[in-house]
This record gives structure tokens, C-alpha cells and sequence, in this order.
């Protein structure tokens, strides 16, 4: 939580969360991951209103090491480092700031 409020202020506007920590049960409802990140803490964040750049470089200074690159939100979490796209248009939206 300390992490997603840094962000915020390194932002300067609030987020908006499509998703965030889920229960087994329901991460199984909705078709998630079996060891998803989002049963331990994980955020989807909505580009809405944000600037792409911006809220990923905020993710990184805040310590979020897992970034899924959508193209209408951002996934981050804690977990090892990595990162992947959710299909052609969203590499194409998030590659530039990753080069």
C-alpha cells in the first residue's frame, strides 16, 4: 500500500484500480492464473487520464518489479522481475518505453 500511495503522489492524481488482490475462489471465477499475483498483491491500474509514461516510471520508483503492458491499463506486482504484452497494439503503445 506505501508503494501504491508513492505512486500516486509521483503521479499527482489518483488511480483508478480495475483490479487488486483476489481470493482463490474468485481469481478461479474469472479465469486468473492459478498462482496469479493478484493472490498475493497485484494491481491493475487504468491508463484513463494518465499519462503511459508517467505511471510507469512511477511503478519502477515505487519498487513494482512485474509489469503486464495492456492496452487500457497496467498490471504491476511484486513479483520477480519480468514483464509482457497483452497482444500486438499494446507492445506497440508500451515498446518505446522500454527500449
Amino acid at each position: 500500500m506505501d508503494a501504491l500511495e508513492a505512486m500516486r503522489t509521483d503521479v499527482g492524481r489518483p488511480l483508478i484500480l480495475h483490479s487488486a488482490h483476489r481470493c482463490a475462489l474468485h481469481n478461479a471465477r474469472i479465469g486468473g492464473a492459478p498462482l496469479s499475483q493478484h493472490l498475493k498483491l497485484a494491481v491493475d491500474i487504468s491508463l484513463s487520464g494518465q499519462s503511459s509514461r508517467r505511471l510507469y516510471g512511477a511503478a519502477r520508483q515505487a519498487g513494482f518489479t512485474g509489469f503486464g503492458f495492456y492496452t487500457s491499463f497496467l498490471h504491476i506486482d511484486m513479483g520477480r522481475p519480468r514483464h509482457w504484452f497483452g497482444g500486438p497494439k499494446a507492445r506497440a503503445l508500451w515498446q518505446i518505453y522500454l527500449d
